[in-house]
């Protein structure tokens, strides 16, 4: 169904792709399907869209998958009730006991714990590497590896890896590529076509846009993949809701113009940042002096909303300035149209101390809502003081 707006521009897929006006009622705006189960005409008499039972499909949760599939250019998407399900699932389809993965040394804390703490009990391992750095990913592939795990921009540190080079040494193994793309969003970054095979959201962050629903999502063309994913998703029951599959479908008709302030209001911040001497550095990849700045110049359309910056006083100084902002909300997440602060080191990442992928401990991570741009920088500089 993704093909039927291929031709359309972005904001235009994320209004109508899956979201027809109701054929029975002519609501503009897709229902809620509150229900669990469906009527069948006769056994196994499923009405369209094989709909028999709300955990292996929903008509609210199709309209959100054909949506995602249309905005990442996918074939097939499925939604999953969290970014977390969504990465376990993946990661149980694709590997086997015995298998490896390469994992990126910045990567979502999350993420890290997952593979590090579970997968590992299952016989699974890993090997961390600058995803930045192709030669140090050739070296970290063996014989067994069949995933390279990405984040461009990653987590906590937004670094940036060049996605169409990581997809072509994948390849060449005989390994998948899989993006997260949560933070840069598919309008300003389409992972699938620069040659990923697998494109993760946490659909909790921008394309909810929010703040009030947890989901996440799986793009891939793959046929067979596809139905490996469905069949997981089915038996293990990591479903969003359809309230939760509404919310994130109301969320990306204004993916766009989010996406386009967020951009604005970080690019005003990192400039403010880059010049106030408490900073010791900036890292935001729509700065110049960033070592990723060019290739996201060319695989991204905008830098995206996210800023981690370096206090030059230390952890507690950090900490400090975490507790002064008045507009940005100290709490996790991101993505959300409010503006947030957090420490990562205590918070979001703190799963990864003692490994290869701690961050420093006096790093704050910047999401930088659509507020007043000029009122987020003024908040920002006197906390810094």
């Amino acid at each position: 169904m993704a093909d039927d707006y291929s031709l359309l521009g972005f904001e235009t897929r994320a209004i109508h792709a899956g979201q027809t006006p109701d054929p029975r009622t002519g609501a503009v705006i897709v229902p809620i399907y509150q229900t669990s189960t469906y009527a069948q005409d006769g056994v196994g008499g499923t009405r369209e869209g094989d709909y028999e039972y709300s955990r292996t499909a929903n008509p609210t949760r199709t309209a959100l998958e054909v949506a995602l599939a249309a905005l990442e250019g996918a074939r097939h998407g499925l939604a999953y009730a969290s970014g977390m399900a969504a990465s376990d699932v993946l990661l149980r389809a694709t590997l086997r006991p015995g298998d490896h993965l390469v994992l990126g040394n910045d990567a979502y804390g999350g993420t890290f714990r997952l593979i590090d703490k579970v997968l590992s009990l299952w016989g699974v391992e890993h090997t961390v590497a600058d995803l930045g750095n192709i030669a140090e990913v050739r070296a970290a592939i063996r014989p067994e590896t069949k995933l390279i795990w990405c984040e461009s921009p990653t987590n906590p540190m937004l670094g940036i890896a060049d996605i169409a080079a990581l997809a072509e040494v994948a390849h060449g193994a005989g390994a998948r590529l899989v993006v997260d793309n949560t933070f840069a969003t598919p309008y300003l970054q389409n992972p699938l076509s620069l040659g990923a095979d697998v494109v993760l959201h946490s659909t909790t962050k921008y394309l909810g846009g929010h703040s009030d629903v947890v989901g996440g999502a799986i793009l891939t063309n793959e046929d067979e993949l596809r139905e490996q994913l469905f069949y997981l998703r089915n038996a293990a029951g990591a479903v969003p809701g359809p309230f939760d599959a509404w919310l994130t479908l109301r969320g990306i008709k204004t993916l766009a113009l989010r996406m386009e302030r967020h951009s604005d209001n970080a690019e005003l911040i990192a400039r403010m940042l880059l010049k106030h001497p408490k900073v010791e550095r900036v890292y935001f990849p729509g700065l110049p002096e960033h070592p990723g700045h060019e290739v996201a110049s060319k695989q991204m359309r905008r830098f995206g909303g996210m800023i981690s910056f370096t206090h030059v006083d230390g952890e507690q100084a950090a900490l400090d300035v975490a507790s002064k902002t008045k507009l940005f909300i100290l709490a996790e997440s991101l993505g959300g149209i409010e503006s947030l602060i957090e420490h990562p080191g205590r918070m979001t990442h703190a799963s990864t101390v003692g490994s290869t992928l701690q961050v420093p401990d006096n790093l704050l991570r910047l999401s930088v809502g659509i507020e007043d741009g000029s009122d987020l920088v003024a908040d920002l500089a006197a906390a810094l003081g």
